[in-house]
């Protein structure tokens, strides 16, 4: 095996393997990429079992051949050599050369045989095209409402579904720790035709790396669902994630019945408010009670370890007095995705979960558990 290849572009391609392959594992091979040749170009295939990634990249194949060799030796060599082009071979005992210039590493690799299977035939799947945009944005406005019990595997993800609303093809997210629920909603369009008959649940580490393909990713990508596999992929890369094998609880059942005190704001002054708050919080504190009266807002945190912060805010608000707590931190990740310049919150009445949610649009809302903060 022989090859020689643009050293941005490999060392591009290893990169995105690297938060894939195993640091811990029992499998050795699993820490490897395999590198395979043909057809003038090199193809890196990186998985831990439930996530494979298979790109492809331009090169000049000099002898065709495949090895695995360590991703993150190899990332860390192309990552310090200074040149534009690498040379890389591999001999028939799997040890591998990389040379630029006057450099030469020489590192053992291990046979191809022994690397785990990772899906390539795109033919099977029935994809479906849509914009990376809106994936991107659903990913961010609930990813950080997953759950980080591992233990809860259900809600160590977020859920997919896809609706028919009133002939809009509509794409959802749902995620939650339990705590706090976010949901969000795009509009993919008919062209897409991606059709889910129910729910499926990806994980936190495959959901981080779509969203990871999709920020590198053209405008356009495709989507498909096959054997517990969702697949993503672009004209030269392609991502299958195990999909998590478990019912999602109804989320439905946590959304407010009955709307609760309404307070709508400019978002930055208020989030920046809430950042200053968190300056006292810590593991065991993280509380603010959120006091409103006639034409204000008072954010107040108390910290024994720390100390304390208040501030007042002017608002238009003109209903009853009412003091309420929650979870500062839950406050600020609700808020930081909205892109609208105004929020609403609709307070519950006693413990009844708040609503965080854009003034001018109905594609995302948080819903937040109260405190009991003394």
């Amino acid at each position: 095996m022989k090859f020689t290849v643009q050293r941005n572009t490999f060392l591009e391609g290893i990169q995105k393997t690297l938060s894939i392959v195993e640091k811990k594992t029992t499998m050795p091979i699993l820490n490897n990429i395999l590198l395979r040749t043909g057809n003038n170009k090199i193809t890196i295939v990186a998985t831990d079992r439930e996530i494979g990634l298979v790109a492809d990249y331009s090169a000049e194949i000099l002898e065709e051949g495949q090895v695995t060799v360590s991703a993150r030796k190899l990332y860390e060599m192309i990552r310090e050599i200074q040149g534009d082009s690498i040379q890389f071979e591999a001999n028939e005992s799997h040890r591998v050369t990389v040379t630029c210039q006057k450099i030469i590493y020489k590192i053992p690799g291990l046979s191809a045989d022994d690397f785990p299977s990772v899906i390539d035939d795109r033919t099977e799947v029935n994809f479906s095209s849509m914009q990376g945009k809106f994936i991107e944005g659903l990913i961010r406005k609930t990813s950080f409402a997953m759950s980080g019990d591992e233990m809860r595997k259900n809600l160590n993800g977020v859920l997919v579904e896809t609706l028919d609303d009133g002939g809009k093809n509509t794409l959802r997210m749902i995620a939650t720790d339990g705590h706090r629920l976010a949901i969000a909603s795009a509009d993919i369009g008919e062209a897409a035709l991606f059709k889910l008959e129910k729910g499926i649940i990806i994980p936190r580490k495959g959901l981080n790396e779509i969203k990871r393909l999709i920020e590198d990713a053209p405008e356009e990508i495709f989507v498909g669902i096959r054997q517990g596999m969702c697949i993503v992929k672009t004209d030269s890369t392609m991502l299958r994630v195990s999909l998590v094998d478990a019912e999602y609880p109804d989320y439905r059942r946590v959304m407010p019945a009955e709307k609760g005190i309404v307070v709508q704001f400019e978002k930055d002054a208020i989030l920046h408010a809430l950042r200053r708050m968190s300056v006292i919080s810590s593991e065991r504190y993280s509380g603010v009670i959120i006091a409103l009266s006639e034409g204000k807002m008072v954010l107040e945190s108390t910290n024994p370890d720390v100390g304390e912060a208040k501030e007042e805010i002017e608002i238009a608000y003109h209903e009853k007095d009412i003091s309420i707590g929650y979870n500062v931190k839950y406050l600020i990740d609700a808020m930081e995705v909205i892109d609208d310049e105004t929020v609403v919150f609709e307070i519950g009445v006693g413990m009844k979960p708040g609503v965080i949610k854009p003034a001018h649009n109905d594609e995302y809302m948080c819903i937040v558990m109260p405190l009991k903060v003394q």
